[in-house]
């Protein structure tokens, strides 16, 4: 089988040669990558490490001063949101220094607000950016649509986008209905482009927190679900595989996520509470594919090779049972992972045979 295939039979609970392979990493992590495989780019590490599932990602053209990816840099990005680095001994992270929306009083004031231009994109790169993905196999590609509560709070502040939803539901609703539009039609152009050779979109959003979800399940359905909802149905609507990211614990949400279209959930957080491979395999499996699930947060950074390798395979055993599973980190893989656990990972996926 190659890439594209195995990726499409995950989303469909089917089993392949072998289980599918993801992986996402920090640019500290791919960089040592890099430096261990012996190759000049990250594509070309993925292809080393015959990883099936592909991002790509759409060149900015707009203005400067509105440029730098979110959570990729110091600046402004395209939603006018400001960014600082923070560092640790490991990796540098980008957080928020300034909300353009914090102070909107009415819808007036979030109707009024720059909002980015469509325009602002390289779409004629996508046929490119595919083929270069696409040299040693034929790879699933994925695009990555956007959110609609991450960048809303992103927006507004986190703080006062929970307060919005339950006292000031109308700009909350506001600045979601933005941004999920804007997303939406930003994939459709995409896709376009694309002409046929995109497999997957995503979005997503977390919502989830170690212990629960940051906001009650009730709320989520009324105020945020309808925004979600479209960033998922419309593009399984129109045949394509669907992928949705949260981090954290949301199991009261995933049969929601289920009903609007979901055959991918990732990061599945291991650690969080009712998101263990058990767990969600005896409550959804049947219904949903699942992406991630090898713990970021103790045994990729903390655990040896060896028990990477032995937990990856029981991994498998559980959320792959009925081949529904892709196989990689529980989010993008930090800094503090040394690189023999990213191989043990991989190794563990190419070298299993199912039962």
């Amino acid at each position: 089988m190659n890439s594209r295939e195995r990726i499409l039979a995950a989303c469909e609970r089917r089993r392949t040669d072998r289980p599918p392979i993801s992986l996402r990493c920090t640019p500290e992590v791919w960089e040592a990558l890099r430096a261990h495989l012996g190759v000049a780019t990250d594509t070309a590490a993925l292809d080393a490490l015959d990883v099936d599932l592909r991002w790509i990602y759409l060149p900015f053209i707009g203005p400067a001063e509105r440029s730098i990816p979110t959570l990729g840099g110091e600046g402004t990005d395209f939603w006018g949101c400001r960014m600082r680095g923070a560092q640790n001994e490991f990796n540098t992270y980008f957080e928020f220094a300034e909300h353009p929306l914090a102070h909107a009083q009415t819808v007036a004031d979030v109707d009024a607000y720059a909002w980015p231009s469509l325009d602002w994109w390289d779409y004629s790169a996508i046929p490119r950016l595919i083929e270069e993905q696409n040299q040693t196999d034929r790879r699933a590609i994925l695009f990555l649509a956007g959110g609609a509560f991450e960048t809303p709070w992103y927006i507004r502040g986190m703080e006062q986008f929970l307060v919005d939803l339950r006292l000031n539901p109308d700009i909350a609703a506001a600045i979601c209905r933005h941004v999920e539009e804007y997303y939406r039609r930003r994939a459709m152009l995409v896709l376009e482009a694309a002409g046929g050779w995109i497999d997957v979109v995503g979005s997503g959003g977390d919502v989830g927190g170690q212990s629960g979800m940051m906001l009650s399940p009730r709320v989520w359905r009324e105020r945020i679900k309808p925004f979600t909802g479209r960033l998922i149905s419309t593009f399984k609507q129109m045949g394509l595989k669907t992928f949705y990211h949260s981090c954290g614990s949301i199991v009261p949400i995933i049969p929601d996520l289920i009903e609007v279209g979901l055959d991918l959930l990732d990061p599945i957080q291991v650690g969080a509470a009712g998101m263990t491979p058990e767990a969600l395999s005896a409550a959804f499996g049947d219904r949903l594919s699942f992406h991630g699930a090898i713990d970021e947060q103790e045994l990729l950074p903390h655990g040896t090779p060896a028990q990477v390798y032995a937990e990856t395979k029981r991994t498998i055993d559980i959320l792959g049972r009925n081949g529904g599973y892709v196989v990689t980190a529980a989010h993008a893989v930090q800094g503090d992972t040394p690189v023999e656990n990213v191989l043990a990972m991989l190794d563990a996926a190419r070298d299993y045979r199912w039962h």
